[in-house]
């Protein structure tokens, strides 16, 4: 596997009898592929892929094709980690658009929530902080998917302002990402070296 990204070939996979009937569609996999990357430690793929299939074996029709869609997928990985690295940052969700050209954020946002999941306990220190919490909080609320640690009750947003959050998420949920992937590197990185950083 090359690593190269072909997000065509991987969309129309996934969306094929070959794939498992659940499993993830290009954006929900775009934003766990997120979570897995700005989260407070590194998950390796093994645990992690099964998860795209909902844990059953795609139908690849050979090594080839196997070889192209597992190295899109952590060639994707690499894309997003690189993106946010960068200053300033180009990271670029993959949303989807309906009919009407209105941008569809919940299957990214359930993906990337998935990926919280599989480390929940270790994400809590991002919601100690009302500050970083509210890098967290809109994704999981246009997920619609309850939070750990009682705050549920934070997700119960009036209906103007969940109207609002949606409207302005394609700005908002990259912002939120860069501000995750910033708290976590600045809170892991040995003291001193921080000064470091360009």
């Amino acid at each position: 596997m090359d690593g190269t990204v072909d997000l065509d070939a991987l969309e129309a996979f996934l969306s094929s009898d070959d794939s498992p009937e659940e499993c993830m569609d290009l954006s929900e996999l775009d934003g766990f592929l997120a979570g897995l990357i700005v989260g407070p430690e590194a998950v390796p793929p093994s645990e992690w892929l099964p998860m795209i299939w909902d844990n059953e074996d795609p139908g690849f029709a050979d090594e080839a094709q196997a070889n192209l869609i597992l190295g899109s997928i952590l060639g994707r990985y690499n894309e997003i980690a690189d993106s946010l690295d960068t200053e300033p940052s180009e990271y670029a969700p993959v949303f989807w658009q309906d009919f009407t050209g209105a941008t569809i954020v919940e299957d990214w946002a359930i993906g990337f929530m998935q990926a919280v999941s599989m480390r929940q306990i270790q994400w809590e220190p991002v919601l100690s902080d009302d500050d970083t919490a509210m890098l967290l909080i809109p994704i999981a609320a246009i997920a619609g998917l309850a939070m750990p640690d009682g705050v549920e009750d934070d997700l119960s947003l009036p209906d103007e302002v969940m109207d609002k959050l949606v409207e302005e998420a394609p700005d908002v949920l990259p912002s939120c990402v860069l501000g995750l992937r910033m708290f976590w590197r600045d809170r892991l990185m040995p003291p001193g070296s921080r000064s470091r950083r360009h």
